[in-house]
């Protein structure tokens, strides 16, 4: 009943830790910037503001319970010294500037390594304490939680990095227009971790103490942030995220495997921590290393006109438009492009017929009633030069 009740308190206390109140910040700028950018490059948002923080809770907190259960059931011990210099590292790469380092490997890595060159002596000051804490955390600790946060990033990029991508343009070296995607995330992951009773005073009476082979521990509740940015120029968006995700899920069991002789030998920890942060920036420099080496995916076409985004909610999603789906026939005309469209549009004004190629480069038809004004309001973006219109 204790842990059932601590588990209940640590939910209410989700909203009363300051990290949270950054994530939450963070995402709202997030947001701000988005549709700055798509306002400039399409005279419209394509999602609003407040969009990105229905990603922010959902599903970390489900994640993070189940972390939390392993965690607990494995022992891991963190000290609140190690915790509250995670805590820095995570304020610190939060800021716009740092945010594609918001993530396990840098968080977990950097604070092993910064955890090696801390004093070990106890001062009698809260700040020397707790670097002394740290300092003398127990490093296999770190590297089962280092894995258990990695191979969860890597799921969340893999199964939600790729919804609702934002769509841009800019000018390839030719000076042509060209479409890219954006995928900007952050998932806040809050963990129950065990902290060692001595040395912490617990703030309330009825903070939960737990007696684990004769020493006492205490509950305390972290919101880890797991920040994700990729831009897509070469690739179709999921797939390229989604990509992204399997190779981060990858590194994540690595880590997992390498955490079991770091077990036995706690400095293997310094090891895994180099090889999370040298893998997830190879993931990194890699997939941008792809997309400027691949053609671009988002261009204007000979035949047809390829979706480079569809508004929420708009005629063009109820009728099953997708992006990188290609136009190729409108009202049984075919179109070289989006001028053609919106001709052949005006051509039967109660009536919107397309023959799509799908992402599996199939054609279908697709059809739909067309009210006053409709026709200029289909919810389509396309790749076109300078100032940009809805399909």
């Amino acid at each position: 009943m204790e842990i059932l009740q601590e588990i209940l308190l640590g939910l209410c206390r989700l909203f009363l830790h300051p990290l949270t109140y950054i994530a939450i910040l963070v995402t709202y700028f997030i947001g701000l910037v988005r549709v700055k950018r798509e306002r400039k490059h399409f005279r419209i948002r394509v999602f609003d503001f407040i969009y990105e923080l229905r990603f922010l809770f959902w599903p970390g907190l489900a994640i993070g319970l189940l972390l939390s259960i392993i965690t607990i059931a494995v022992g891991v011990v963190v000290p609140i010294g190690m915790i509250v210099l995670i805590g820095v590292l995570i304020f610190i790469l939060s800021g716009p500037w740092t945010f594609r380092w918001l993530t396990p490997s840098y968080i977990i890595g950097l604070a092993v390594i910064v955890s090696l060159f801390l004093p070990r002596e106890a001062g009698s000051d809260t700040f020397t304490r707790w670097m002394s804490e740290a300092g003398e955390t127990n490093l296999s600790s770190l590297a089962i939680l280092l894995a258990l946060l990695v191979i969860a990033e890597g799921y969340l990029i893999w199964k939600y990095g790729s919804r609702a991508t934002s769509p841009e343009i800019f000018k390839s070296k030719r000076g042509l227009p060209v479409g890219s995607h954006i995928s900007q995330r952050l998932w806040l992951v809050p963990l129950f971790l065990l902290i060692p009773s001595e040395g912490f005073s617990a703030p309330f009476s009825w903070w939960p103490l737990l007696n684990i082979n004769g020493q006492e521990f205490y509950f305390f509740f972290v919101p880890f942030s797991i920040g994700f940015f990729q831009r897509m120029k070469a690739m179709h968006p999921k797939q390229s995220v989604e990509f992204t995700g399997k190779r981060v899920l990858g590194l994540g069991i690595v880590t997992a495997v390498l955490a079991i002789p770091a077990s036995f030998f706690p400095v293997f920890t310094v090891f895994i921590a180099l090889v999370a942060i040298v893998g997830r920036e190879w993931i990194s420099i890699s997939q941008r290393l792809e997309d400027a080496r691949l053609p671009f995916f988002f261009t204007q076409r000979k035949n047809g006109s390829i979706v480079l985004g569809v508004l929420p909610k708009s005629p063009a999603e109820a009728m099953g438009i997708k992006v990188g789906e290609v136009i190729v026939r409108v009202n049984g005309e075919d179109i070289a492009g989006e001028q053609d469209f919106y001709q052949a549009l005006q051509k039967n004004r109660a009536l919107c017929k397309l023959e799509v190629l799908d992402l599996n480069n199939e054609i279908r038809i697709v059809q739909r009633a067309l009210y006053d004004g409709e026709h200029h309001e289909l919810g389509i973006l396309f790749v076109e030069d300078h100032e940009t219109s809805v399909g």
